[in-house]
């Protein structure tokens, strides 16, 4: 399985939309944009400089377990802040390897300095299985003496 492809090939068939919350932003108010938007993380965002993600993970470890006010408490107080990053150039493999070492699930991609874009392991698993299928359907072809592979 070819996973040598540039995480800007991933990003051309995503959305375009980039949801962020600033580090003032509740947590609250993460949590229902989140949840609003069906999303696991949000990139936290402000003045165009990437300070952080906020998780669901953050959430549950940070806040929800250690009892705290989620209308009360801002962004910045739970945020991941030390943020793993990779460029559109970086590949598939890469990604995924990274992910793996540092045990996140969602990694920015920032080109000259700005966001253009996040990456979740659920993006990567949906684009290994779009692979396979179309190599498995180019093979069936073959076999079946259609389009030469």
């Amino acid at each position: 399985m070819k996973t040598s492809h540039p995480i800007s090939s991933l990003l051309h068939h995503k959305s375009s939309a980039l949801w962020s919350v600033t580090p003032e932003t509740t947590v609250f108010d993460a949590i229902r944009l989140m949840a609003d938007k069906n999303i696991g993380a949000v990139p936290v965002i402000k003045a165009g400089v990437l300070h952080g993600v906020f998780t669901e993970r953050d959430y549950t470890r940070k806040l929800a377990l250690q009892g705290k006010n989620s209308r009360a408490t801002q962004v910045q107080e739970v945020m991941t802040g030390n943020v793993i990053v990779v460029t559109p150039s970086d590949t598939m493999e890469a990604c995924m390897k990274l992910m793996t070492e540092h045990r996140v699930r969602h990694l920015p991609v920032v080109a000259a300095g700005k966001i253009v874009g996040i990456v979740s392991i659920g993006d990567l698993v949906n684009w290994i299985i779009s692979s396979q299928d179309a190599t498995i359907a180019q093979m069936e072809r073959y076999i079946a003496g259609g389009v030469p592979a």
